[in-house]
């Protein structure tokens, strides 16, 4: 999907709200450094100072609308960043342009760290052939699941279930508190009804069988080395040609490559979103006539 094709994905009262919500964690009581630059109309620029794979733009956008600043974008979203480079413009009062500097920055450092990982990880899976899906996971941080799902997206990668609701997975805690993995895929099914697929976390090939057996619509092989993950993903599949197999746990991008394979649906893996380094972003005010730079320094 074309990356400037997933901001219709984002609800503009949920940007707004998160904009707004970030906003007043940063700046709860009263803004003292706004007496140091007043109201006087000002621009900035946003560079670019680490490569990287560019997302966040609306979440960007929704920051500064609620300070009533203008942003305009040289780059598209998705855009491939090669540093130096001026990303964007922002307009608007000055105490208003730096009441919201940190807060988007942030959020575009992570964003943007997230969907470069993301494309990196795309990029070796495609690289061996494999045509299965690379996925996040719900290992988020708490409060930002919106913003690191949306970067997974824009990085090419799936977001895999986004909340408890999008997908019924069991785990092994769940098949614990059940009793078996058949119990514990019959409740399931009584919960999801016809609107779910039904995925459990096997550590064996005996699992996986039962599992499917018992009407699963995905496996989960987890924490798997890649040799016995292919055979067991072989074995399954001649016996469950339709069930869908996903490999998880221990997938890093320096191994990621060796667990693509012709029996594998899907891979996820935690450290795109847990691992992911942020980029380098940062907004530096210039003086109407002048030509922006990066590093602007007082004479």
């Amino acid at each position: 999907m074309n990356p400037e094709e997933l901001t219709f994905l984002l609800p503009p009262a949920t940007l707004a709200g998160l904009a707004d919500a970030w906003l007043r964690e940063d700046c709860p009581g009263l803004n003292y450094t706004a007496l140091v630059t007043g109201a006087a109309s000002s621009q900035a620029a946003l560079w670019a100072k680490s490569p990287g794979v560019l997302a966040g733009r609306p979440f960007f956008d929704a920051i500064f609308a609620q300070l009533n600043c203008q942003v305009s974008w040289s780059f598209p979203e998705g855009s491939k960043l090669v540093p130096v480079v001026k990303v964007a413009e922002v307009r608007g009062p000055a105490h208003c342009l730096l009441l919201g500097e940190r807060v988007a920055l942030n959020m575009l450092a992570r964003c943007s760290g997230v969907a470069s990982t993301a494309a990196a990880a795309v990029e070796v899976a495609r690289g061996t052939g494999w045509a299965g899906r690379v996925a996040g996971t719900r290992k988020t941080t708490p409060g930002f699941r919106l913003v690191e799902k949306y970067g997974l997206l824009v990085g090419g990668a799936a977001s895999h279930r986004y909340d408890l609701g999008g997908l019924l997975m069991v785990k092994d805690n769940h098949i614990v508190a059940a009793g078996s993995v058949e119990k514990a895929i019959r409740g399931a099914r009584r919960a999801a009804s016809f609107t779910l697929k039904v995925e459990v976390e096997c550590g064996s090939l005996q699992e996986a069988v039962e599992a499917a057996q018992a009407g699963a619509d995905l496996v989960l092989l987890d924490n798997f080395q890649p040799e016995e993950l292919h055979t067991t993903a072989a074995a399954l599949k001649a016996q469950f040609p339709s069930i869908g197999v996903e490999a998880s746990g221990g997938i890093t991008l320096g191994n990621l490559a060796q667990f693509c394979g012709p029996h594998i649906d899907a891979i996820s893996l935690g450290m795109l979103t847990q691992a992911a380094g942020a980029l380098d972003f940062s907004l530096k005010l210039f003086s109407e006539g002048t030509t922006p730079v990066p590093y602007a320094r007082l004479s």
